[in-house]
């Protein structure tokens, strides 16, 4: 059985089983209808290694879900009234609008403003995208014990505050909606550069698309920078399939065959950044669509327009000062003004908490040293990054940075 399969249904049907049983529970119950979604892999993980995969394994894991939940009931006097409306709400009739309205429902549920944005946050990756709490805190660059703290910490807000589970009717506070696409922002960048054997995992970014189609498209939810966030994931995936080559290794962004980008999703992309354009509110998810698009509309490498991506990274620091945004602004002014400006902005940030275990920074600065002519740094960069934790693929890209650099006569490994 295909381990990858299992982990992308269940990814999948978890939000959707989570927020509708919470739906009919109640949020006091949150941490009952998480078991009930999880017993339910637990169950196919146990039977379909020996019984193979059902026709329909979504159908599956929704059936015994139901099943799991019914039985839960039969335990909880206070619950035994709602026996017909889950039988009816986990069915395989259950109408498509419901299930939608049920997820945006749990986001907004997790991002109430009386639950801190950052709690908020952790527990919508939990319970409507599936995340373990080591992704969650790969996501925060914290701590998995932290991780898991916000999460009991929310949950007990909304149990101690009886949140009420339903989509708001009025217009949002932008904080709110801010909050619901963090959290789909984070998603998406789990799945696009993720750590273990894998640069990709395609299910937490397909996902991702779907949320973010569902809060762009939705009444309640509609807002340009919804638009925004949407353009930003179609034209970062349309890259996936010149990403990798079939052994897993990575290409970086001047190596890859854009003939395999996706076009159409690129077409896509940028109608959803021009549609993006009709509010007054510029958004960090603006600002980095405009760059993926800058990226999008280049025919080569050589001919991207790193002048005007500089000026943007600028423009976002300013909006989101973050390390990481940081660090990019510096390898895209080291492509606009040479590799001894963007070494300038590097060492600014090199010794920052946030960033002391993220590969990317040395991997950064050891490639501007080779740049620069200076092997021995470069080395000493390359082996800081090799030290931190990064996906095979990249590990693989970083210790061929270190041989060629060795069959140069440059240093001695």
């Amino acid at each position: 059985m295909d381990g990858e399969i299992v982990e992308a249904l269940f990814r999948r049907e978890f939000g959707r089983v989570v927020s509708t049983l919470t739906r009919i529970f109640g949020p006091r119950h949150l941490a009952l209808a998480e078991d009930v979604a999880q017993d339910a892999l637990i169950k196919a993980l146990q039977q379909w290694p020996h019984r193979g995969v059902p026709a329909n394994p979504a159908a599956w894991l929704t059936l015994v879900a139901r099943n799991l939940a019914l039985d839960s009931l039969r335990r909880e006097a206070s619950l035994a009234a709602k026996t017909n409306e889950i039988a009816r709400a986990l069915s395989p009739v259950a109408t498509a609008p419901e299930v939608i309205d049920d997820q945006l429902a749990m986001m907004f549920l997790c991002c109430h403003p009386e639950i801190p944005r950052d709690g908020g946050i952790t527990l919508t990756l939990k319970t409507v995208c599936g995340f373990g709490t080591g992704e969650i805190a790969r996501a925060f660059l914290i701590q998995e014990t932290a991780a898991a703290q916000r999460i009991v910490r929310a949950k007990k807000l909304i149990r101690d505050r009886d949140l009420r589970f339903d989509l708001p009717d009025h217009e949002l506070p932008p904080e709110r909606l801010d909050a619901v696409l963090e959290t789909l922002y984070l998603m998406f960048n789990e799945g696009y550069a993720s750590g273990g054997d894998q640069l990709l995992r395609r299910d937490l970014c397909e996902e991702a698309i779907r949320l973010a189609r569902l809060t762009a498209s939705h009444a309640a939810t509609r807002a340009p920078e919804c638009d925004a966030l949407l353009a930003l994931f179609l034209l970062q995936s349309a890259r996936e399939p010149a990403r990798v080559d079939e052994r897993g290794d990575l290409f970086l962004l001047p190596d890859q065959d854009r003939s395999r980008w996706d076009r159409a999703r690129i077409a896509e992309g940028m109608q959803r950044l021009d549609r993006s354009a009709s509010g007054d509110r510029l958004t960090r998810y603006h600002l980095e669509a405009g760059i993926a698009a800058e990226h999008a509309a280049a025919p080569d490498f050589a001919s991207t327009n790193w002048a005007s991506i500089a000026e943007q990274y600028e423009r976002l620091h300013e909006l989101n000062p973050s390390p990481v945004v940081a660090l990019n602004r510096a390898v895209a002014l080291a492509q606009a003004q040479g590799a001894a400006a963007g070494l300038r902005e590097l060492e600014r940030i090199e010794h920052h908490p946030a960033l002391e275990r993220y590969h990317l920074l040395p991997a950064a600065m050891g490639a501007l040293w080779r740049e620069m002519g200076d092997a021995a740094a470069a080395e000493r960069y390359f082996k800081r990054a090799l030290a931190c934790e990064c996906s095979a693929p990249e590990r693989r890209h970083l210790e061929r940075q270190l041989g060629e650099l060795g069959a140069a006569g440059s240093f001695q490994p």
